[in-house]
C-alpha cells in the first residue's frame, strides 16, 4: 500500500473515532471546538471568551475582474502553474477576521485556463508558515486523485506533477488532504477552465466569482476573531454563506463593473463544502448557460442550481443602467449569511425594456 494511502486511512479512522465523541480532526493542529454563538455579550462558563479581531487581518476575497485573457485558437502548449498554500487571517465582515487556508493567499484561488490538449504542469508549495499539510485536486484531472497523491505537502515542501487538460469545461480545484471538509470550508478551491479548441465566443466581460461556506464561531452581527467550528461543519449548518470568501465581499467599492449593451460572462463554481446553489442575478435572465459547465447551452434560464464542488458558465447582456444583484436563491443564505453580490452598470436609460413611472 502507498504511503498516502495509508496516512489517508489512518486520518480517516482518527476523524470517525473523534467524531463519535463530538469533534473532528482537521490534520496536523486544530484549536478546540468553538459552544454554539450566543447573543450575550458575556460568555458562559462552557463558551470561551471571544478574542479581539486580529489588527493585521487582511482582504481575501479575489477579485473577480482579475481572471487571465481567453486562449483564443492557439495550438496546444505546456503551461506551467505554480500555487503556493497560505495560512493567514483574513476579513471575514467589518468586525469578524477569521483565519483562512488559501490557494495564494486569496479565496478563491486564482482562476487557471488552458485549452484542451495542453499538457499541465502543477507545481505546489506549502508555506512554511503553515501549520496543516495541503494538496490540490483538480476536477480537470484524469489520474488518481486528480492530482492530490502527487501534491501532498508539508509545511516548506513543494511538489510538482502533470496532465494533460482532456475535456473542455469549467471546473473546481480543492485541497484534499484529511479532513478534507475542513480544508474546503476554510477557502482552499478555485476554478479551473479548459477552453475547447478554437476557443469560446468573444463577450465584453468576464468575471470569477465562487460561493463557499464559512464554519465560523460567529454570526454576522457578532464581532470577534471567529475560530473554526468543527460542529458546525459536522452538522452542515454555516453561519456564513459567501462569494469570494468574505460576507458581501463584491459589493459597494468592489462590486464588479459593465456598461449598458455589453455582454456579461460569469464562470460561477460552488467550492461548498456542503450545500448546493441556487445561483440567480436579480433582474436579469441569463440567455445562456452551460450547467455544470457542459459544452451544451441552454438558454434562457432564471436560475442554476451549481451542485457543491460543481461549476457553470453563465452568459447574459445588460440592456438597463443600475445595480444587479447576484445571489444564492436559496435566499436566507443572501440576506442574512452574506452571499450577495453586484453589477453595476451604467450607461443610457432604456424606457422601451425597463422604466419606473
Amino acid at each position: 500500500m502507498k504511503r498516502w494511502h495509508l496516512v489517508v486511512l489512518l486520518l480517516a479512522l482518527v476523524a470517525a473515532l473523534t467524531a463519535g465523541c463530538g469533534g473532528l480532526t482537521t490534520g496536523v493542529r486544530q484549536e478546540p471546538s468553538a459552544a454554539a454563538p450566543s447573543s450575550s455579550a458575556q460568555p458562559s462558563p462552557s463558551q470561551p471568551a471571544v478574542e479581539p479581531p486580529r489588527d493585521d487581518a487582511v482582504r481575501v476575497a479575489k477579485d473577480p475582474a482579475d481572471i487571465p485573457p481567453p486562449v483564443g485558437g492557439r495550438e496546444p502548449q505546456l503551461v506551467k502553474v505554480e500555487m503556493v498554500a497560505k495560512e493567514l487571517d483574513g476579513q471575514l465582515k467589518d468586525g469578524i477576521t477569521f483565519t483562512y487556508w488559501t490557494f495564494d493567499g486569496v479565496v478563491p484561488g486564482k482562476m487557471l485556463r488552458v485549452r484542451a490538449g495542453d499538457t499541465v504542469e502543477l507545481t505546489l508549495h506549502n508555506d512554511p508558515s503553515s501549520t496543516q499539510p495541503h494538496s490540490i485536486d483538480l476536477h480537470a484531472v484524469n489520474g488518481p486523485g486528480g492530482g492530490a497523491e502527487a501534491t501532498q505537502v508539508l509545511p516548506g515542501e513543494t511538489k510538482t506533477f502533470r496532465f494533460k487538460a482532456m475535456n473542455p469545461g469549467v471546473y473546481v480545484y480543492h485541497c484534499a488532504t484529511p479532513y478534507i471538509p475542513a480544508h474546503i470550508a476554510n477557502g482552499m478551491y478555485g476554478l479551473i477552465v479548459v477552453e475547447p479548441e478554437g476557443g469560446l465566443r468573444p463577450v465584453d466581460r468576464e468575471f470569477y466569482v465562487m460561493q463557499g461556506e464559512i464554519y465560523a464561531s460567529l454570526r454576522p452581527h457578532q464581532r470577534g476573531h471567529a475560530r473554526f467550528s468543527d460542529q458546525d461543519l459536522w452538522n452542515e449548518q454555516p453561519n456564513f454563506v459567501v462569494f469570494n470568501g468574505q460576507y458581501q465581499a463584491l459589493t459597494g467599492e468592489h462590486a464588479m463593473r459593465a456598461q449598458v449593451g455589453e455582454t456579461v460572462r460569469i464562470f460561477i463554481g460552488n467550492g461548498g463544502p456542503n450545500l448546493a446553489s441556487s445561483f440567480h442575478v436579480i433582474g436579469e435572465i441569463f440567455d445562456v448557460v452551460h450547467k455544470e459547465g457542459a459544452s451544451e447551452a441552454s438558454t434562457n434560464i432564471q436560475t442554476t442550481l451549481i451542485p457543491a464542488g460543481g461549476a457553470a458558465w453563465v452568459e447574459f447582456t445588460v440592456d438597463v443602467p443600475g445595480d444587479y444583484i447576484l445571489v444564492d436563491h436559496s435566499i436566507n443564505r443572501a440576506s442574512g449569511k452574506g452571499a450577495i453580490a453586484v453589477l453595476h452598470v451604467e450607461g443610457p436609460e432604456n424606457p422601451e425594456i425597463f422604466e419606473a413611472l
